[in-house]
């Protein structure tokens, strides 16, 4: 099944399919104020906003995380009010890196919704027309089975760099510990690969073809057939990386909990520079 969609193909088909797809504006920076604001300056027709700090994550803890799976309740009905029905296309969409739809994304897939797509390139990327409207969709009736997707966590994600290969989807200096402007401490989970989720793309923010992205991986050792994991520092940008494998044909889980609550805890090794360890 496609797990990303054209600009020119959502056109057609929001304008010419019997059932156009629900669309969700999911924009989002690391940092930055909510998208809403750009949201209410303007969206694609029909689109509405969700927050990804309070509907695609839940409440931060001790040891959670930065953004740590959402209560499925809470997600359920964020996910209703925005119109998404089991069974009925869902296309996510933010301000174009894709970090933030692709988190909507793999949490609708975990969630048991089977027929999500990315925007490509997202609003960046679309040349349609836009609309400051505030759509009031139907009420949605899709309830959450989570599942639906492979999850690590901590322990997990440490089996897998032995057992298998765990992809590190942050910049190349965070793996290597030069630098860490988020977390408590710089580094890398022993074992990771370094493999920047910002190599997945092009320099106009579009997924490579799937056959660059399905060298780009076997040059890490990685195939159809290989156990794969994926984290970053929250859990967002890694979501990217596991669609950006989709896209390659490989199945990937996601770890969550990532860097930010690896590294909170004391107890877990450490290591630095351009090696695994």
């Amino acid at each position: 099944m496609a797990v990303i969609v054209s600009p020119t193909q959502l056109a057609h088909e929001l304008n010419e399919a019997s059932t156009p797809p629900t669309l969700l504006d999911v924009r989002w920076e690391l940092g930055g104020p909510p998208g809403r604001r750009a949201y209410e300056a303007g969206h694609l027709p029909g689109a509405v906003y969700v927050d990804l700090d309070t509907e695609l994550a839940g409440p931060v803890g001790e040891g959670t995380g930065r953004h740590p799976l959402p209560d499925p309740g809470v997600f359920g009905a964020a996910m209703r009010r925005a119109g998404v029905r089991r069974g009925h296309p869902v296309v996510a969409y933010d301000g174009g890196h894709g970090w933030a739809a692709a988190r909507a994304w793999w949490l609708l897939r975990w969630a048991g919704h089977d027929d999500v797509r990315v925007l490509d390139g997202g609003l960046a990327a679309w040349d349609g027309p836009l609309t400051r409207e505030v759509p009031d969709p139907p009420e949605g009736d899709f309830v959450p089975e989570p599942g639906g997707l492979p999850l690590l966590d901590a322990d997990g994600a440490a089996a897998l760099a032995r057992s298998g290969v765990l992809l590190d989807a942050r910049a190349a200096e965070r793996y290597r510990g030069e630098v860490e402007p988020v977390d408590k401490v710089a580094g890398h989970i022993p074992g990771a690969l370094s493999a920047p989720t910002t190599e997945n793309t092009t320099a106009q923010g579009r997924f490579r073809p799937a056959a660059e992205l399905a060298a780009r991986f076997a040059a890490l050792g990685i195939d159809a057939d290989t156990e794969v994991g994926v984290y970053c520092g929250s859990g967002v940008s890694a979501a990217h990386e596991v669609l950006a494998l989709a896209v390659a044909g490989i199945d990937a889980a996601l770890y969550v909990g990532s860097w930010s609550q690896w590294s909170a805890d004391p107890s877990r090794p450490v290591a630095t520079g351009p090696e695994p360890g």
